[in-house]
């Protein structure tokens, strides 16, 4: 059955190769007790994820599946899930499981508050987290720094996954990273637009390289580019 009703929420899923946690992850979200919307963007996964992607959503007008023809990128997936939304406050969700769809109130809070346009999920001000990856966490403090001394924004945490929109903020920003610089572009051009933004604690269950995860240090020499490029007003 379809629903024609605009949601309040839209949760934006860029998916590539997550055959092995996809549908738990999507059995989360919908968990979540919150009127939304689910937009999953498949980023040409050659895993599987596809293939079992292609069969969700056809009697739920609340999840839907967008196939991209071939791989690009989180940030390229995310602007057509982000052109695709429409709930009134956009969240981006990662699939493989480090982020915790039970926080979806915290981060929610300040902009059904009135008092902000755009939340972080910082995975540094206290929520749990699995412990592991020091020179990843090294790398994202100075990538943070580096991000906060060019935007004057005093973020904990440029490089989290859960990031929330009034959809407003979207549609005013024209996007073009197509991978992980995505997280440097948008934070720059959310600080010049002077949007009201919030930090929130989150759950982290951070994932090994042997269980899958992606970005590597390729992904943070492009992101001290990217910060510096949008930063200084690319």
């Amino acid at each position: 059955m379809v629903t024609s009703a605009a949601p309040r929420l839209s949760v934006v899923i860029p998916v590539y190769n997550e055959r092995a946690t996809i549908e738990e992850l999507l059995k989360r979200v919908q968990a979540a007790p919150i009127d939304k919307e689910i937009v999953i963007v498949d980023d040409g996964s050659t895993d599987g994820t596809r293939e079992l992607l292609a069969g969700l959503g056809a009697d739920d007008g609340r999840v839907r599946v967008i196939l991209q023809p071939k791989n690009r990128g989180k940030g390229a997936a995310l602007r057509r899930g982000f052109a695709e939304a429409r709930g009134s406050i956009v969240l981006v969700q990662d699939a493989d499981l480090e982020y915790d769809p039970a926080d979806y109130p915290v981060l929610l809070d300040p902009i059904e508050h009135g008092v902000a346009d755009v939340v972080f999920g910082s995975r540094f001000l206290g929520g749990p987290h699995r412990v592991l990856l020091f020179w990843h966490s090294v790398g994202n403090w100075l990538l943070t720094r580096l991000s906060n001394m060019l935007t004057n924004l005093n973020l904990t945490d440029v490089w989290t996954c859960y990031k929330v929109f009034r959809v407003e903020v979207l549609r005013s920003l024209t996007l073009r990273e197509d991978r992980f610089g995505f997280e440097a572009e948008v934070t720059a051009k959310v600080a010049r637009g002077r949007w009201r933004v919030y930090e929130v604690p989150i759950a982290y269950h951070g994932r090994t390289y042997a269980e899958g995860k992606k970005i590597t240090w390729k992904d943070g020499i492009r992101g001290v580019w990217c910060t510096l490029r949008y930063g200084l007003g690319g």
